[in-house]
C-alpha cells in the first residue's frame, strides 16, 4: 500500500482537481464476461462509491464471448480518454495467450490496478459420487471421455487450468465452453457438466447453499475462508494455479487519469464494508501500483503460452 500512496502522491492529483476536465461523460466499465461471474460481481461492487467520488456514473457493460477477448477488444480499439476501462481476471492473460490476437496484450493496454488475488474453486454437483480429488480422477479412469467439464471460454484461465490438470492427472474430459462463469457454474448444478473450477467470488453462493460440491483449491495453500477444502496441490504434485482481478484501460491513457483510478480503486478496496465483503468471497485485495499490474500481465501471459506449447494446443 506505501507504494501506491507514493504513486499518488507524485502526481498530486485529486477528483476535484481534474473535475474541469476528467470524466467529462459516463464513464464504462466492460466486464468482458456473462452476468453472474466473477468479473461481472466485481465490476458491480466497486462502480457506486467510484461514480460518487468521480461524479459521473460508472456504467457495468457486460460483453461477453471469445473468452474475454470480445470486451478486452473492445477496450483496446476505445478512445484512450479513461472513459472506457475493463475489469479483468486471470482469463485475460489466459484468453490472449491462446488466441492469435489484433493487438499486443502486454503492450497496447495501460495497467491501472492489481484489484485483488484468490483461487478457482474445482466444483461437483452433489449427486456425483466423488468427494475428493482423488476420488475424481478415479472416477473420471473408470469413465475416460465420459467425464464433461465446463469452462468459461475456450482459452480462458480454467480452460487451460482444467487442461493441465488432465496432463498432471493422467485422465481424459471433455471441454463444454461457457460465456463466462455464472453460466458454467449452473452448468455443474444442473449435471449438463461434472466439473468446473471458477473464482471463489462467484462460487461460494453455490457451495453455501449445497448446489455444488467444492473438491479443492487451486492455490498452493488452503484457503483460511475454506479451510476444510484441500488445495488440489495435495492431491495432484505442481498443479498450482493463482486467479486475480484488476484494471486496465487502453494504450496511452493520461498518466494523471490512470493514477486518479489507481488511487479510487485503492480507496475503495480499504472501505471496511467491501473489505469485510470481498475477504469473505474469499479475495484479498491487493490495490498496487499499475507496475506490480503490468509485471502480473506480462508474467502470466508467457506462462500461460509456456503451458500451451507444452500440450501441444493449437492457437487460434
Amino acid at each position: 500500500m506505501g507504494s501506491l500512496i507514493l504513486f499518488a502522491a507524485a502526481v498530486l492529483l485529486t477528483p476535484a482537481a481534474l473535475a474541469q476536465t476528467y470524466p467529462a461523460k459516463p464513464i464504462r466499465l466492460v466486464a468482458p464476461f456473462a452476468p453472474g461471474g466473477g468479473t461481472s460481481i466485481l465490476a458491480h461492487l466497486i462502480t457506486e462509491p467510484i461514480s460518487e467520488s468521480l461524479g459521473q456514473p460508472v456504467v457495468v457493460d457486460n460483453r461477453p464471448g471469445a473468452g474475454g477477448a470480445l470486451g478486452a477488444e473492445i477496450v483496446v480499439r476505445a478512445e484512450p480518454d479513461g472513459h472506457t476501462i475493463i475489469v479483468v481476471s486471470s482469463s485475460y492473460c489466459a484468453t490472449s495467450a491462446y488466441r492469435i490476437l489484433p493487438y499486443d496484450p502486454v503492450k497496447d493496454i495501460t495497467p491501472i490496478a492489481l484489484i485483488g488475488t484468490t483461487g478457482l474453486l474445482m466444483t461437483v454437483p452433489p449427486s456425483l459420487p466423488a468427494k475428493t480429488v482423488k476420488a475424481f480422477i478415479a472416477l473420471a479412469r473408470e469413465r475416460p471421455g465420459k467425464i464433461n467439464y465446463a469452462s468459461v471460454g475456450i482459452g480462458a484461465v480454467n480452460h487451460l487450468s482444467s487442461e493441465l490438470f488432465k496432463q498432471l492427472a493422467h485422465i481424459d474430459m471433455v471441454h463444454v465452453p461457457y460465456k463466462g462463469g455464472g453460466p458454467a457454474l449452473t452448468a455443474v448444478v444442473s449435471g449438463e457438466t461434472q466439473l468446473t473450477a471458477v473464482s471463489m467470488l462467484p462460487t461460494l453462493p453455490h457451495l453455501r447453499s449445497g448446489r455444488l460440491r467444492a473438491l479443492g483449491i487451486t492455490t498452493a495453500k488452503r484457503s483460511s475462508l475454506l479451510p476444510d477444502v484441500p488445495s488440489v496441490s495435495e492431491s495432484v504434485p505442481g498443479y498450482v494455479v493463482n486467479h486475480w482481478y484488476g484494471m486496465w484501460g487502453p494504450k496511452g491513457m493520461p498518466a494523471k487519469v490512470v493514477a486518479l483510478w489507481n488511487r479510487e480503486v485503492a480507496k475503495v478496496l480499504t472501505m471496511d464494508k467491501i473489505k469485510r465483503q470481498l475477504q469473505g468471497e474469499g479475495v484479498e485485495t491487493a490495490a498496487g501500483p499499475p507496475t506490480q499490474f503490468a509485471e502480473v500481465v506480462a508474467g502470466d501471459v508467457a506462462k500461460w503460452r509456456g503451458v500451451i506449447e507444452k500440450a501441444g494446443i493449437k492457437r487460434r
